[in-house]
C-alpha cells in the first residue's frame, strides 16, 4: 500500500514495521527562517527501544542478508516511488525544518529516488560482489590447487546517521542506507534533531515499501534522540557491524573512538570537515579572472556555503590580475544578501568562525556583514578573508573549516610558496585547479600533491554539486573522511558494508549462485585469471 497523503506524523520512533510506545522525553524541531518551535514533539527512543531495533535488524539480516540482488532492487525502487507519492507533503515539511528553498528539496528528492534506483541496477546486475573463481588442478606438482571462489558478502545491521545539511539526500533513505541495504544489510537511522519530521515521513515510505515487498520485519528502522543515549548505543553494540556518518569532524572522530574500543571494532565511515582548496593559476587568472570570480562566488554561497564540498581556501598568486579577480570576487561576495542557515547551532559555529578569523593576527577582513539581528532567525552573511602563503604555513587554524558562506583567500608568489600551501592542508573531499595548458606544464608539481590529499580533482569547474554515478569518489585522506579508500556517493559505496568470504573446495549446493558453475545470474567474473563477461 502506498504512503496516505494525509500521514499526520505522530513523532514516534519507527522500529520495524512498528511504532515506538515510550512517551518520556521529547524535542521539537526548529524553523530556522523564524527560530519557533515546529509540532508534534518527537519522543527520544529509550534504551529498551534501541535494543529492539537492534535486536530487530540482527534478525532480519539472517533472511535479508540472503535475498537475491533481484529482490532488493525491487525493494530500493519500491522506496523510491513511495517517496515520489508523498512529495506534496514531504515537500513543505523538508522546506520548513531546513529553510532550504522548495526548488532545493524537490531537486534534493530527486537525487535520493535516483540514487535508490541506481543501486536498485547495482543489486540487479550483482558485479558488485567482485566474484571470481580458481578452479583446481587436482594434478599439480608439488602440490594439488584446490577449487577456491571468493566474493564480498553482506556485514550485518547498519547504523547510519543523518546529516544535518542534507535532509534527504544524506540521511533516513541516503546513500549510506541505500548503499547498505543493496549490499544485503538491514539498517538503523540515527534521525538528526533538524529534521525529524522530514525523517518520518521517509521512514514511512520505506516501512510501506518493505511491507510491500516482502522484507522481513527489522530490515529497516529510523531512531529520534540524542547522541549519548542512541547513537552512542548504535556504535557500541556487539550486533552493529558498521557505521555511515556524515557531519562534523568531533562528532565523526568520537563515533571512530566508540567503535574502536569495542571487544570487536568495527567500521564508521565518517564524512567530516573539508575545505577543499581551490588553485587558481596564473595564466587561467589573466584570461578568465571575471568568470572564475563569478563561478567561485556561485560556489562559495550555494547553500548558504553548507555544502561539504563549499571552496573555503582559495589559492591566488600575487599581482595585477589575482587583485582584479579578488576585487571582482569579493564585490559580489559583498552584495549577498544574509541567507537563512540551518539551525542555530551551524549559525552560531560560523559566526564564532568569523568573529575569530577577524581577530586573527595577519589576516584582512575584505568582507564581513553582521547579519540582521531583528527575530530569531539564523542568518548567515557572507565573509571573506585575505591572507598570505606566510602567515596560512605559520598558522593551522587559517587552513580549518569554517561551516558557512565564508572564504579564505590565500595570496602567493612563488611557485614555491604555493607548493609549499598544497602540501600545508589535512586530507580533504575535493581540490580545484583551475589551469590552462601552461599552467599545467608549468606547475605540474600541484597534481601529486593533490592526489595525496584529496578524492576529487576538479578541473576548471567548481567543487560544488556531487554527481551519483558509478565512477564518483565523495570521500578522501583523514581528517575528510575516516578512511580514504572509501566513498559516500557513488556505486563504490556498496562495498564499505561488505566483507570478502573464500570457499574452498564447496559443494556446488552450498555456493551462493554468485559462483556456481555456469554463471547462472550472468555475471561479470574473474575466472581463473580472465575476465569473463555475463550473458
Amino acid at each position: 500500500m502506498p504512503v496516505d497523503q494525509s500521514l499526520s506524523l505522530n513523532g514516534r520512533s519507527i522500529i520495524g514495521f512498528s511504532d515506538s510506545s515510550d512517551c518520556h522525553e521529547s524535542s521539537k524541531a526548529i524553523d530556522p527562517s523564524t527560530g519557533n518551535e515546529i509540532e508534534p514533539p518527537f519522543f527520544h527512543a529509550s534504551s529498551s527501544e534501541v535494543e529492539w531495533a537492534i535486536q530487530l535488524a540482527s534478525d532480519a539480516f539472517e533472511f535479508y542478508s540472503k535475498t537475491s540482488g533481484e529482490e532488493r532492487a525491487r525493494f530500493l525502487e519500491e522506496i523510491a516511488t513511495q517517496i515520489e507519492a508523498i512529495g506534496e507533503i514531504l515537500t513543505p515539511r523538508a522546506m520548513q525544518e531546513t529553510g532550504l528553498p522548495e526548488a532545493r528539496i524537490k531537486g534534493e528528492t530527486g537525487r535520493t529516488t535516483g540514487q535508490l534506483r541506481l543501486f536498485a541496477q547495482v543489486a540487479r546486475d550483482g558485479s558488485w560482489t567482485q566474484a571470481r573463481i580458481d578452479t583446481a588442478i587436482p594434478d599439480r606438482m608439488p602440490l594439488p590447487k584446490p577449487d577456491i571462489r571468493s566474493m564480498l558478502r553482506p556485514l550485518g545491521p547498519v547504523a547510519v546517521f543523518a546529516a544535518s545539511n542534507f535532509p534527504l539526500a544524506f540521511s533516513t533513505a541516503g546513500g549510506d542506507t541505500a548503499s547498505a541495504l543493496a549490499a544485503g544489510c538491514p539498517v538503523i537511522v540515527k534521525a538528526h534533531s533538524s529534521h525529524p519530521g522530514t525523517a518520518e515521513l521517509v521512514a514511512r515510505a520505506i516501512q510501506a515499501a518493505a511491507e510491500k515487498t516482502g522484507m522481513p520485519d527489522g530490515t529497516f528502522s529510523v531512531l529520534f534522540g540524542g547522541g549519548r543515549t542512541v547513537g552512542s548505543t548504535l556504535v557500541a553494540h556487539p550486533l552493529i557491524k558498521a557505521v555511515g556518518f556524515t557531519g562534523s569532524t568531533s562528532g565523526g572522530t568520537a563515533l571512530m573512538k566508540i567503535a574502536a574500543a569495542r571487544k570487536e571494532p568495527i567500521p564508521v565511515y565518517a564524512e567530516m570537515g573539508s575545505v577543499n582548496p581551490v588553485v587558481l593559476l596564473p595564466d587561467a587568472v589573466a584570461k578568465q579572472s571575471e568568470s572564475i570570480a563569478a563561478g567561485l562566488h556561485i560556489s562559495a554561497t550555494m547553500g548558504v556555503g553548507q555544502f561539504c564540498t563549499n571552496p573555503g581556501v582559495v589559492l591566488v598568486k600575487s599581482g595585477d590580475a589575482g587583485d582584479a579577480l579578488v576585487r571582482s570576487f569579493t564585490e559580489k561576495m559583498g552584495e549577498t544578501p544574509a541567507q537563512v542557515m540551518l539551525n542555530p547551532t551551524i549559525q552560531s559555529a560560523y559566526q564564532s568562525g568569523v568573529s575569530a578569523m577577524e581577530s586573527t593576527e595577519g589576516v584582512a577582513t575584505l568582507v564581513s556583514k553582521a547579519p540582521d539581528s531583528s527575530g530569531n532567525s539564523c542568518l548567515g552573511a557572507t565573509a571573506v578573508f585575505e591572507t598570505d602563503t606566510t602567515q596560512f604555513l605559520s598558522n593551522e587554524t587559517l587552513s580549518q573549516e569554517i561551516f558557512g558562506p565564508g572564504t579564505t583567500i590565500v595570496r602567493w608568489s612563488e611557485k614555491s610558496d604555493l607548493l609549499q600551501a598544497l602540501e600545508r592542508f589535512e586530507g580533504q573531499l575535493t581540490g580545484t585547479l583551475h589551469a590552462t595548458d601552461k599552467d599545467l606544464e608549468e606547475f605540474s608539481e600541484a597534481l601529486p600533491i593533490l592526489e595525496r590529499k584529496v578524492g576529487r580533482i576538479v578541473y576548471n569547474a567548481f567543487p560544488t554539486g556531487v554527481e551519483v554515478c558509478h565512477s564518483m569518489v565523495h570521500g578522501g585522506p583523514f581528517p575528510a573522511t575516516s578512511d580514504g579508500r572509501s566513498t559516500s556517493v557513488g556505486t563504490h559505496a556498496i562495498s564499505r558494508f561488505t566483507r570478502l568470504i573464500a570457499y574452498q573446495d564447496s559443494p556446488q549446493s552450498l555456493l551462493p549462485d554468485e559462483l556456481k558453475n555456469g554463471n547462472p545470474l550472468g555475471l561479470a567474473r574473474l575466472e581463473d585469471g580472465a575476465f569473463v563477461l555475463g550473458s
